[in-house]
């Protein structure tokens, strides 16, 4: 079929696997337990299909198969008539202009509280910390969630549970205390910054941007993108949160596409590291904008065209960014001729001269020096500013990754 392929595939249980990508997307299903997605035999049968075709004949689409094709279809239209009623609905600007104003003063009045909290803890003095006055902590966390800044008490949580981890805890903590004090003198002049800062300050206290408005008004983007690194971590309630990596051969953009999936349920578009696409992505705002949606269906390519700047160059990007948005979480970083190192059980990646720690498991870091061969390589990852997440590693500019991280 020229829409979908599926198969079945004998597991373990006594039924077969049920296991079906729509083409269009790709889009994978399968019926096999496994929490990775796609999962083995989604990947299976489409590198069957693109390599052994012969094995694949026009027939009727099975009720299983045409059952959550006309599922994902109906998914289709009812965005579409959603987005297309939104835009037909009248808004009223005075009263959604009311209801922003209220609640940038309920954030700037908790912003003001968090002031004077902050101050009374670097009086206390981060010696005296102990359990109950970290309870302390997660109360003033709580107060932030309820004055609709659940990005500062996510920060504020984040900074209580790296207390008296690490030799360096308290360099970490006072980064993180400074970096939300900046926060709250911002949102005290917020009136008088340029408004990308202010798109900046909203995203840092946690309120996010309407997907609706930065599909019809964000940047957009058209470009061939390649996909750097993919990355899926399980979070809190079964929620599986996925971060896409990718770089704009043209425009020399970097872009961060983040979905959520509840439940086990796949995401609508697959992503594939070292695949390489036509599309047109629309940006969030910000002063240095990574966040961007992906606003058509993308063209798939025939091969990757990895960026090739030089270590450097990198650093001068992430220096960039952090200058103009110091809330900034992950940068997407690559490191051109760089040697995987093991020493004392830590992990190190060594290029020009400096080494840079490395958040890898020993498994994926065994793996990579093997693939590798302990010779230079580009790897890619993301940088929190202390340590480089590896996501994925090739040799050449056009080549398929030799090793990509382990499902989290």
């Amino acid at each position: 079929n020229e829409f979908a392929a599926w198969g079945e595939c004998q597991g373990s249980g006594s039924k077969p696997y049920q296991t079906q990508v729509d083409l269009a997307g790709p889009a994978f299903r399968c019926s096999c337990p496994s929490r990775k997605f796609p999962c083995k035999h989604g990947l299976a049968l489409l590198m069957i299909r693109a390599q052994e075709p012969q094995h694949f004949k026009e027939q009727e689409v099975p009720g299983w198969v045409a059952e959550w094709l006309a599922s994902r279809t109906e998914k289709a239209q009812k965005k579409e008539e959603r987005l297309a009623e939104k835009a037909a609905t009248p808004a009223d600007p005075q009263a959604a202009a009311r209801r922003e104003a209220q609640r940038w003063q309920r954030i700037e009045a908790a912003g003001l509280e968090l002031q004077r909290w902050l101050a009374d803890q670097a009086a206390q003095g981060l010696g005296a910390l102990n359990h109950e006055l970290l309870q302390t902590w997660h109360t003033m966390a709580a107060r932030m969630v309820d004055a609709q800044a659940p990005g500062l008490a996510f920060r504020l949580r984040e900074a209580a549970a790296g207390v008296q981890r690490g030799a360096d805890w308290p360099e970490r903590t006072l980064q993180r205390l400074g970096l939300l004090q900046l926060a709250c003198e911002a949102l005290q002049r917020r009136a008088s910054l340029p408004a990308e800062v202010q798109a900046d300050l909203r995203s840092t206290v946690g309120w996010p941007h309407d997907k609706a408005e930065v599909l019809a008004s964000g940047e957009r983007v058209q470009d061939r993108w390649t996909v750097l690194g993919v990355v899926s971590e399980e979070r809190d309630d079964k929620l599986t949160e996925r971060r896409v990596w990718l770089h704009g051969t043209t425009s020399g953009r970097r872009a961060w596409l983040l979905d959520h999936a509840f439940g086990g349920k796949g995401f609508e578009q697959a992503w594939l590291s070292g695949s390489s696409v036509d599309a047109a992505l629309s940006f969030f705002p910000g002063s240095q904008p990574l966040r961007a949606l992906c606003a058509e269906t993308p063209t798939a390519l025939a091969e990757p065209l990895w960026p090739s700047d030089a270590l450097a160059a990198e650093w001068d990007r992430v220096a960039t960014r952090v200058a103009a948005n110091p809330w900034g979480g992950l940068h997407p970083l690559v490191m051109a001729d760089a040697v995987p190192v093991q020493q004392q059980g830590q992990w190190w990646a060594v290029a020009q001269g400096r080494a840079l720690t490395l958040e890898l498991s020993d498994s994926d870091g065994w793996v990579l020096l093997a693939v590798s061969g302990g010779q230079a390589c580009t790897l890619m990852g993301e940088w929190d500013g202390h340590r480089l997440r590896p996501l994925t590693a090739w040799h050449g500019p056009a080549a398929t990754p030799l090793w990509q991280r382990s499902a989290a």
